[in-house]
């Protein structure tokens, strides 16, 4: 009698799946339920993109570590490295409940602010910026722990005092201060491009948090006004502008790496030359592994090969975006504004990095969160995966169940 029942149950089962069209299979794995406990979309979309990462600087990077260590697999056995360390790191992250990195969030703040002091005073030197610290075979850019510091002490700061920064002028100006002292930091290394990222954390967290929409207008023209100026003091800002603007009028200088990156695009097509055939990676274009990195994906797989990308950046945005307003809705507040942080955080700097490539956006030396090589980029957006993983996961535990959507699961309810 056992058996004739369970054997009911699987045909049940059969059935009710066999009868979901394919646009309901794909809305329960995109949009999976309660019971699940932990955001799978998420997780495969990260470890999808560290994969084709991995893939896409073993094909970059043979030409330039033929040329500056003879030994073509150099980068690709040091992605390897930081890419193992940066699985253990999500692995572990993963266990760290929220409520530690809201306590521990004015000391990490403090700790961003240091290492930025300390790079500026022994900080290894690379093509006239200041910008890591060197443990060994491991080398450390600290504005990427910046970054993250920074989005946990302002989501910490939010989470707090989110009635005071949408009423009081004072309570909305002191984040702005600190990001103030984190962006007179960056540019003494000088790092224009993570202050951007950083100021476009702080903007798009304080608009999410319901700042007024005169305060958002102002900070936005303010900001304007000072990348101005910025821009206009320093020669080598202003020949960015202009040569991306025109790169054409000195291929041979100021234009020549966005001129090759456009060159790279062109060749690749539709459907690309197929992987390993880039001929831009072979010494015409500078820094093809990292920050261009993209330019060799158009190269070698075309413009299928970035939509593809693009996708799948973007939806690991969506999810991050998704899992803060449930955070809102259960009024978990710090976890929600850390997703929306870390969302904005890989949007902007996605952003960032293929519009230079494609020449859309003046270059930023920002690598593509993920696939880039680039050590320290890789391994904080690990944990950053791994605190969305856990804000996630938190929010599902603590929710209360729901009627399940599908007769498939009404079923094994019932049983």
């Amino acid at each position: 009698m056992k058996e004739s029942k369970e054997q009911q149950l699987e045909l049940s089962i059969q059935e009710v799946a066999a009868g979901q069209s394919p646009w309901t299979r794909i809305r329960d794995w995109w949009l999976p339920e309660q019971s699940i406990l932990y955001d799978r979309v998420l997780l495969w979309l990260a470890l999808g993109l560290l994969a084709f990462g991995l893939v896409m600087v073993s094909s970059a990077s043979f030409p330039v570590a033929e040329r500056l260590t003879n030994n073509p697999f150099h980068f690709v056995i040091r992605h390897c490295m930081y890419l193992t360390l940066g699985l253990a790191l999500l692995a572990t992250v993963v266990q760290v409940p929220s409520d530690w990195w809201f306590k521990g969030s004015s000391g990490l703040l403090l700790l961003g602010l240091a290492l930025l002091i300390v790079v500026l005073l022994i900080g290894h030197e690379v093509n006239g910026a200041q910008r890591w610290l060197k443990f060994g075979p491991i080398t450390l850019q600290v504005a990427e722990l910046a970054k993250f510091f920074f989005v946990i002490y302002l989501s910490s700061y939010l989470a707090r005092r989110i009635n005071l920064v949408q009423e009081n002028l004072k309570e909305f100006f002191k984040p702005l201060c600190v990001l103030a002292c984190f962006a007179v930091l960056l540019l003494m290394q000088p790092d224009f491009g993570s202050m951007a990222v950083m100021v476009s954390i702080a903007v798009g967290m304080l608009f999410l948090a319901g700042a007024r929409l005169w305060q958002f207008f102002g900070i936005i023209i303010t900001l304007a006004v000072v990348v101005t100026l910025l821009i206009i003091k320093e020669p080598y800002r202003m020949q960015r502008v202009t040569s991306f603007l025109d790169p054409w009028q000195d291929p041979f200088g100021s234009g020549y790496q966005l001129t090759q990156s456009l060159m790279a695009f062109g060749r690749g097509d539709w459907l690309g030359q197929g992987l390993g055939n880039s001929i831009q990676k072979l010494q015409y274009l500078p820094e093809a592994h990292t920050d261009f990195i993209m330019a060799v994906v158009g190269e070698e797989l075309g413009f299928l090969g970035i939509v593809a990308v693009l996708l799948a950046v973007f939806a690991i945005v969506v999810r991050a975006l998704l899992i803060g307003r449930r955070g809102l809705q259960m009024d978990a507040r710090f976890s929600a504004f850390v997703a929306y942080g870390i969302g904005i955080w890989f949007a902007f700097q996605a952003l960032v990095n293929i519009g230079a490539a494609a020449g859309m956006l003046p270059t930023k030396g920002l690598t593509l969160p993920l696939i880039s090589y680039g050590g320290t980029s890789l391994l904080v957006s690990c944990v950053a995966l791994g605190v969305l993983l856990r804000i996630d996961y938190e929010i599902r535990v603590a929710s209360v169940k729901v009627t399940p959507r599908t007769g498939l699961r009404r079923r094994r309810a019932s049983a």
